[in-house]
């Protein structure tokens, strides 16, 4: 072997490592970057014009409520508590998941009251237009508290990728059957309130790409911070958040937009789904 073919050797034995990471790295994106636009699939539920806007609308909101109550006392809590398990004995894990929870409804609640009268659904403008703040409002708060939720989730699914292949596609699969209904909760009421597709799947992708890049800024950056409490903590608040919003926000728009049992059929279903894709996956 000539001194060329030596170099080209040893050229291809030091970069192949290096290309096996690069092509990890860019599967393990590609896997939660799947997870998060699946968000957007919930898009294709609300552009059906088959059944009258009253029933997509009060079905769809009971079904939000529905997945977002269900993942967040039997996934998201039990996962806060498991990570902090990790740092603290059992009695202070549940304690802390707990407080944390409770300041993740408070965040949102004084989310809540900070905004302006003119736009809260608890001051009556015209009958019309106060429906139309009230799901406005209702499509945002879903999707704020929809890509915090995906940030955490994102992240895991991108080191569970890069340390396993077959358990990130497994994560990454799982992620995305949750996130279609999420995509729901965010465009149903903004379409509803806007008349405007486009705008309806603009927030829902918007808080769908929360989920690859907030995955992709973590592990560049945020990766050295990031440990069992931290995560612990966010997940408990991530699930404060959304009880919150299911309770006060879904719960009585899907009430006053359609017929009692069609609103808890939602919710039931909701249920189902996720409880559904959790034994599957």
């Amino acid at each position: 072997m000539g001194e060329n073919q030596k170099s080209l050797y040893i050229f291809i034995k030091i970069a192949y490592p290096i290309d096996e990471k690069i092509m990890n790295f860019l599967f393990a994106f590609l896997l939660t970057l799947f997870a998060g636009l699946s968000t957007v699939l919930g898009t294709l539920f609300v552009f059906n014009k088959k059944y009258k806007q009253e029933t997509i609308l009060s079905f769809a909101l009971g079904l939000s409520a529905g997945v977002m109550i269900y993942v967040s006392f039997v996934e998201i809590f039990p996962k806060a508590i498991n990570d902090l398990t990790q740092a603290y004995d059992q009695s202070q894990a549940y304690l802390f998941t707990t407080l944390a929870f409770f300041v993740g409804m408070a965040i949102i609640a004084l989310i809540d009251r900070l905004i302006p009268k003119g736009a809260n659904p608890h001051e009556f403008a015209s009958p019309e237009e106060q429906k139309k703040q009230t799901l406005m409002r209702l499509g945002l708060f879903s999707a704020i508290a929809i890509a915090i939720h995906n940030f955490p989730e994102g992240l895991a699914t991108f080191i569970a990728a890069l340390e396993e292949t077959r358990l990130g596609i497994s994560i990454a699969i799982a992620i995305a059957i949750h996130n279609i209904p999420e995509g729901i909760a965010v465009a149903v009421p903004i379409f509803y309130a806007t008349k405007s597709k486009r705008k309806a799947f603009r927030y829902t992708l918007l808080s769908g790409l929360a989920e690859p890049f907030g995955a992709l800024i973590g592990y560049l950056l945020l990766r050295p911070l990031f440990s069992d409490t931290t995560t612990g903590l966010l997940f408990a608040g991530v699930a404060g958040i959304m009880v919150y919003i299911s309770l006060d926000e879904l719960l009585p728009s899907a009430e006053k937009y359609g017929k009692h049992h069609l609103s808890i059929l939602g919710v039931v279903t909701g249920m189902a789904i996720m409880a559904l894709s959790l034994l599957l996956f």
